[in-house]
């Protein structure tokens, strides 16, 4: 046995264990609401934080002791201090960097853990809708900003013609809409185009319908409960699937029902999260590691609960994705788009 191998192996296991733990730390924060009631206000004692969140001062006094050896306040003469850009990270929302939502969601896996271990014994599939609700509402969060960043402002732009077409006055149908975020995005951004959200999860339309009044978008904005192909007919302008296509049971069909329902001169929008065609080329990429966590936890079971259960995963890769949209009759696919985080692809005829 190598020693010094297995020594850096302990330490990284002990590493990751680390951020286990405080993870849980910063998603109590979070729920909690410790982090906005701390950010912009200071240098705070423990009495002075319970004083303006209504929570126990002993409990507060041992987390604020945690997150300061951590790094994640700033302490200094028996105050605790959240700099503004920590707080950017944890405690708003609207951050390009905001990552609480993500813990969020992290949450929600490991409450799945033990239902997860048994679906490996059996085969069997667990469907999103059986998750806690931090899972929908930790990832609506999380992919808030990235959409906020990328969806009109790259992701768009990378389509031939379709910018355009939704200045002028489109029909799009986002397909695995969740929250709605992407869907109440575009039609702020194109108020003469009209949009449909779908998503078998009638929690997450429910939510999604609430925020397209919130952003006052209501009435050029439907949100419908039901599975790809369902809610009202086409012709679309424009279909997107949002980091959903790899987590349905039959993406083929679904993008065989979508291309169906597209104009004659209709677009396919799918976004999917970065991946290498080969996993071996993304060893040691930390992106990658967080995708396959969720994969396993998440998109992969969510797939294997539906009918034909093709399980894509969350890292299907380029060359696996074109051929799903081939497979669907699609004449004309290509990757319009890559990002650090994201594939871009287009499919159309």
């Amino acid at each position: 046995m190598d020693t010094t191998k297995l020594e850096e192996f302990a330490a990284q296991i002990a590493q990751e264990r680390v951020g286990a733990a405080l993870s849980l730390l910063t998603h109590l924060g979070d729920q909690l609401g410790i982090w906005r009631a701390m950010a912009g206000a200071g240098p705070l004692t423990s009495a002075d934080l319970a004083e303006r969140t209504g929570l126990a001062e002993r409990y507060l006094r041992e987390w604020l002791a945690g997150q300061a050896v951590a790094g994640h306040v700033e302490y200094a003469g028996g105050r605790y201090t959240l700099p503004p850009e920590h707080a950017a990270v944890l405690a708003d929302d609207d951050s390009p960097v905001a990552q609480a939502g993500a813990v969020q969601a992290n949450a929600a896996m490991w409450l799945a853990a033990d239902a997860i271990a048994e679906a490996f014994r059996t085969g069997e599939g667990f469907g999103w809708h059986r998750h806690d609700v931090r899972l929908f509402e930790g990832t609506a969060r999380f992919f808030g900003p990235l959409y906020r960043q990328s969806l009109t402002k790259q992701w768009l732009p990378a389509l031939d013609g379709v910018t355009a077409r939704l200045e002028s006055g489109a029909r799009v149908l986002d397909v695995g809409c969740g929250h709605g975020s992407s869907t109440v995005l575009m039609a702020q951004a194109y108020p003469n185009s009209r949009f449909e959200g779908l998503d078998s999860h009638a929690g997450s339309i429910t939510q999604a319908a609430q925020a397209a009044v919130k952003a006052g978008v209501e009435d050029r904005v439907r949100f419908t409960v039901g599975e790809a192909g369902q809610g009202r007919t086409g012709p679309w302008d424009l279909v997107c699937f949002f980091d959903a296509l790899h987590d349905m049971g039959d993406p083929v069909g679904a993008a065989a029902r979508a291309r169906g329902q597209l104009a004659a001169d209709g677009t396919l929008l799918v976004v999917e999260p970065y991946a290498a065609d080969r996993f071996e080329d993304r060893i040691g990429d930390p992106v990658s590691m967080v995708y396959y966590a969720a994969s396993t936890l998440c998109c992969v079971p969510n797939s294997l609960a539906q009918d034909t259960g093709t399980a894509l995963g969350a890292q299907a890769g380029e060359s696996r994705i074109l051929r799903v949209l081939r497979d669907a009759g699609f004449t004309r696919a290509r990757l319009a788009l890559a990002t650090d985080y994201n594939l871009v692809f287009e499919a159309r005829g």
